[in-house]
């Protein structure tokens, strides 16, 4: 296993970060648990989850993922140390989530203390704002007008950034956090709060995740490159697309118990003709080097420049293994330029 610094924290963590967006939903406790040993057993040091896990998020199932989570801790508590936790707050536009409301200080308090509560340990290594209180451009809409930029009050905005770092700030002072970091956000927003930091004295981003993959790279050159000068980890989610890139769901197929047979809270954005076009090209190309696709997309996916940890989730021990020795794949140059040669023929199939 290969390891990165996590940003300017200083933390060292493995470039296969464990999701767990599953568990409590697809998957159970004793698969999770299963999961978790396997993925300690080689080397993994970094699980990412959240408050509003498992996936599709509800009402009933809220908090479900931290929970499964804590109860592997209370019963393996010498291991606590042997991995980087990360989670993060859920953003507004959940009505049973603090009735829909933006994140402020005061909820980033009362999140971290649930979160921590739910997942039966002293301290949380990476706690992440789920997604900005502005709306940006993440699950397909990233296209030009999707949204406007134009009425977004940056003062505001700016205001209620220092407010949600403040209250950061102080969580790392109380033991309870020790790095902070973003997800679904923009340059602007890495560098509003890295400024407010700077002015402030307060707690540093430390990394940002954002879906990245085969068929959504909106985030490479702009977003990475902020990333890598300003010393903020890029750790990419979703780096299967849904599961899409792994050709489960060509010509209109639905395995059971897949995450598209689960209604979804944005909508199947990803499921396009283009989408399935450029999915049967990278298939094409893994068969002709003999991996899987989703091998594919996960070693091209660690390859790239700025790339710190990628986020991989699976919901079977198969596929989690599949996607574990994926990184052990040195794609070579003939592929990699196969690869190009979709990308430019599908930049955004979605």
């Amino acid at each position: 296993m290969k390891f990165k610094t996590l940003g300017a924290s200083g933390l060292s963590v493995s470039e296969i970060c464990l999701g767990t967006m599953t568990w409590g939903n697809q998957n159970t406790q004793q698969e999770a648990n299963e999961q978790i040993e396997y993925a300690l057993d080689q080397n993994i040091n970094f699980i990412d989850t959240a408050e509003m896990y498992p996936v599709p998020p509800s009402e009933k199932t809220y908090g479900g993922t931290e929970t499964i989570i804590g109860n592997w801790l209370k019963d393996n508590t010498h291991r606590r140390e042997d991995f980087i936790l990360a989670s993060k707050i859920a953003g507004n536009g959940l009505p049973y989530v603090r009735n829909g409301g933006d994140i402020t200080g005061q909820t980033v308090t009362e999140a971290i203390d649930a979160s921590l509560k739910r997942l039966q340990t002293d301290y949380i290594d990476l706690y992440q704002l789920h997604w900005p209180n502005r709306t940006s451009p993440h699950f397909g809409k990233h296209h030009p007008n999707f949204i406007s930029f134009s009425d977004v009050n940056a003062e505001e905005h700016t205001a209620g950034m220092l407010d949600i770092l403040q209250a950061i700030d102080n969580a790392i002072k109380q033991g309870k956090i020790r790095h902070f970091g973003l997800s679904d956000d923009t340059p602007w927003g890495i560098n509003q709060y890295i400024k407010l930091s700077e002015e402030h004295n307060l707690a540093r981003v430390t990394s940002i995740q954002n879906e990245f993959n085969l068929l959504h790279t909106k985030d490479w050159p702009y977003l990475i490159e902020n990333c890598v000068h300003q010393n903020v980890a890029y750790l990419p989610w979703s780096p299967l697309a849904g599961g899409v890139l792994s050709g489960k769901y060509l010509n209109g197929a639905r395995p059971a118990g897949s995450r598209w047979c689960h209604a979804q809270r944005n909508g199947l954005f990803r499921d396009t003709e283009c989408t399935h076009q450029a999915v049967s090209r990278y298939m094409q190309i893994a068969k002709e080097f003999n991996i899987t696709s989703s091998q594919l997309a996960l070693a091209w996916c660690k390859q790239v420049d700025g790339v710190t940890s990628t986020i991989i989730g699976a919901t079977s021990m198969a596929q989690l293994k599949e996607d574990i020795a994926a990184f052990e794949i040195e794609l070579s140059e003939e592929a990699l330029t196969q690869v190009s040669d979709v990308l430019r023929d599908f930049p955004a199939p979605f």
